[in-house]
């Protein structure tokens, strides 16, 4: 009997146990094995990136109507949003103009009348009827005479049916499936994946409370009260940015495997002897990102370190210290830079320095000869060579190091995955690490580059020169070019940057009119083109920025040397201009892309930038950082033509700071968080509930996590992490890191 029992109770746990594990494979089924998801439903979800279950369970809300804050009539406060229940007086089917119908709805109540308005939804004269009762929940408006509402969302209330404790989900619908039809699919998918197993540890979960996986997706999706959508986002946004984090870190931890990396050391002649040489004495902030930046590289194992520093914060002042202790410790550096202009500024600059020091280096560039380049690669491969600064050159498959142990990649955004990795393949596990003028919060940098240690400096080391910003409508932008005038008659130089994007402005409109519908933006319309580096102006309309130039030497600066600077010019006709700017051969640079990053023109103190509310914040950030850079007071004119009131707002923030890393908090709270992280970043596209601003302290929860499980378990080899990083494999299933590892 008792033998009987135990039977059944084992039958009863198997069956369980295999229910759970089919339910949690079954989220990376096809969509189309949901039920009520048809082959025409199928192709429609594709459309919105819909094609495994997985998919469809985190299709998240964008927003919540939430009909438990119900008021009467006259309870209603203008201005805020509630939701009013009552019965219909009267419905009018109008056209006030011949492809805009309305419907009109008389709703009353014991306490008053509410008039509410219906645009474009002709069909709700034939569903509604006078006598029916109804719930309407958006925001209170007041004119003519009446409490109104502006196509509110309407639910239909049968028999005794009340609207009290709803709370109705909005998912990101499309033509094919309505926001109704999503929410069946959406429920139908929870359905099919019911009793799945959860893939973090239990200790995580008691530790910050966090609901059960199944329990925040339901509530998630079909909320009881808004606190329940709280907690359930909770939950899911620790689980994003921990998968995440545990992809970047394994993926990093993969590039030194079974190779032996070097332990620098940190108190070799070259480090020592280099503060004494520089021309200035670092500051706290330098000092105290040399001193992580060389611990890092003292451990036996590979360094993966990114320095953010604000424009001209003296980055590579720094990363002389560590290029130096790769020296001192028998090794061989490379500081590869994305432009040729910026590769011989820092082999100008360094270069000085180690011939002190009596370190060996040299340039390699696309423009060096044949000969010189067969004199470089042969020194390099027989360690003659100490230290090489080049551009892409030095990815060329015949060049090759004695001992490459540190490869400083210099404004590492501008190059790719691939290229990252070839020069860091060049060597056994060299330590990698990358320089940014791109102020990125400590949270989003985690978020995108959690596999990566971190240094800040975030002030400029020799602030002598004043930099006052100022925006300026287009109608005006005469004060501008009046200003630049000014500066030039005084010997100083100016920059002219132009997107001149390549499309017509019916086009450009037609394009962010079909945007903005899509995501149903409800507070901020931000640019339409975000210009962060040369890819996103490939469409350049080269000619008309010859136009501009041609207009500014003809009528504005006749007596004076006007130039163009822009992507598609070889790599010769950029190094000549910048160097004629350079000596004040040029007292004018009109610039159609972003413009070099980090090139250094101390003369240059007045920037003008034609339709500046086409750039993020951080990009204008960086832009302004190319003047300013001596003792000459600077002038910065953010030219706009824009009569957004917030376009306008959050140029004028520009006015108020010069913190590059305050500018860039400022930019992200504007922003939604699929615009923050973007396509750009490979496995951010996970990161569906993130919003760095909001959840710093979540981010930085999950990775310090993320490192302590794989410091304690580095191959995940205990029952509990092995679920966590199956996990971290099917979510990742395709993606690659992007980042050093």
């Amino acid at each position: 009997m008792e033998i009987s029992r135990s039977i059944r109770w084992f039958c009863l746990l198997s069956n369980t146990v295999v229910d759970r594990l089919s339910a949690t494979l079954a989220l990376d089924e096809l969509v189309s094995r949901v039920r009520l998801v048809s082959p025409a439903r199928a192709k429609a979800l594709a459309g919105l990136g819909i094609s495994t279950v997985r998919d469809l369970v985190t299709h998240y809300p964008r927003r919540y109507i939430d009909l438990s804050h119900k008021l009467s009539v006259a309870q209603a406060t203008i201005g805020v949003s509630c939701t009013i229940e009552g019965v219909i007086h009267e419905v009018k089917l109008k056209r006030p103009r011949p492809k805009l119908p309305l419907v009109e709805i008389t709703l009353v109540d014991a306490t008053g009348v509410l008039m509410v308005t219906c645009f474009r939804q002709p069909w709700l004269a034939d569903q509604l009827e006078s006598g029916m009762r109804i719930a309407v929940a958006g925001k209170v408006e007041f004119n003519y005479g009446f409490k109104r509402m502006t196509n509110p969302y309407l639910e239909k209330l049968e028999g005794g049916e009340v609207a009290e404790g709803m709370i109705i989900p909005v998912h990101p619908a499309c033509e094919k499936i309505s926001a109704a039809w999503m929410r069946r699919l959406v429920e139908s998918a929870l359905a099919h994946t019911r009793g799945l197993l959860d893939p973090l540890p239990l200790e995580l979960r008691m530790r910050y409370k966090l609901m059960s996986r199944q329990n925040a997706l339901a509530s998630i999706h079909f909320p009881q009260s808004m606190d329940e959508v709280s907690q359930a986002r909770r939950r899911l946004v620790y689980e994003e940015v921990l998968l995440l984090q545990l992809m970047l870190l394994s993926e990093a931890a993969k590039r030194s495997e079974g190779l032996k990396p070097t332990a620098h050391i940190l108190d070799g002649d070259a480090v020592s002897a280099l503060p004494s040489l520089l021309p200035f004495a670092l500051t706290d902030e330098q000092v105290v990102a040399k001193d992580e930046i060389l611990g890092q590289m003292a451990k036996p194992k590979a360094m993966n370190h990114m320095l953010l520093g604000d424009v001209g914060t003296g980055k590579t002042a720094v990363a002389a210290f560590a290029l130096a202790a790769a020296v001192d410790s028998g090794g061989q550096a490379a500081l590869m830079a994305p432009t040729e202009v910026l590769a011989v500024q820092h082999s100008e600059k360094l270069g000085e320095l180690f011939d002190q020091l009596g370190i060996s280096w040299a340039l390699l560039t696309g423009s060096t000869s044949a000969k010189d380049r067969e004199v470089v690669l042969t020194k390099l491969a027989s360690n003659q060579i100490r230290v090489i600064f080049g551009t892409h050159a030095l990815l060329e498959d015949d060049v090759k190091f004695s001992q490459l142990t540190l490869a400083v990649i210099d404004e590492q955004q501008r190059f790719g995955v691939e290229q990252r990795a070839s020069l860091l393949a060049k060597g056994q596990a060299p330590d990698a690490l990358y320089l940014t003028a791109t102020p990125i919060p400590r949270t989003l940098a985690l978020a995108l580059y959690g596999d990566l240690t971190l240094s800040y400096i975030k002030h400029r080391p020799h602030d002598l020169a004043k930099r006052v910003t100022h925006v300026c409508h287009k109608d005006n932008r005469g004060i501008a070019y009046g200003a630049a005038r000014e500066a030039i008659e005084r010997g100083e130089q100016v920059y002219v940057v132009c997107p001149l994007i390549g499309q017509d402005t019916k086009t450009r409109n037609e394009k962010a009119q079909t945007r903005k519908r899509e995501i149903d933006e409800e507070a901020y319309e931000y640019a339409a083109i975000s210009i962060e580096d040369d890819a996103d102006l490939v469409c350049d309309n080269v000619s008309a920025a010859t136009q501009e130039v041609a207009y500014l030497k003809h009528s504005l600066f006749p007596d004076f040397e006007v130039e163009l600077l822009h992507g598609r010019m070889s790599s010769a006709e950029k190094q000549d201009i910048m160097e004629r700017f350079r000596q004040n051969e040029i007292n004018i640079l009109v610039a159609t892309t972003v413009i070099e990053v980090g090139v250094d023109v101390p003369n240059a103190t007045v920037m003008i930038i034609e339709d500046a509310d086409r750039f993020g914040l951080s990009q204008l950030h960086q832009l302004r950082g190319r003047v300013g850079r001596g003792t000459k007071p600077a002038e910065v004119y953010l030219v706009s033509a824009s009569q957004t009131d917030t376009a306008l707002a959050r140029l004028r923030a520009m006015e108020t700071t010069d913190d590059g890393f305050e500018l860039a908090t400022y930019d992200l709270s504007l922003r939604r968080e699929g615009d923050i992280l973007g396509n750009r970043q490979s496995g951010a596209s996970v990161l569906k509930l993130v919003n760095v601003v909001r959840d710093g302290a979540i981010i930085e929860a999950a990775h310090a996590d993320a490192c302590a499980l794989l410091e304690f378990d580095p191959h995940c080899e205990l029952p509990e992490n092995q679920v966590l990083m199956r996990e971290v494999r099917r979510v990742f299933a395709g993606e690659h890191t992007v980042n050093g590892g």
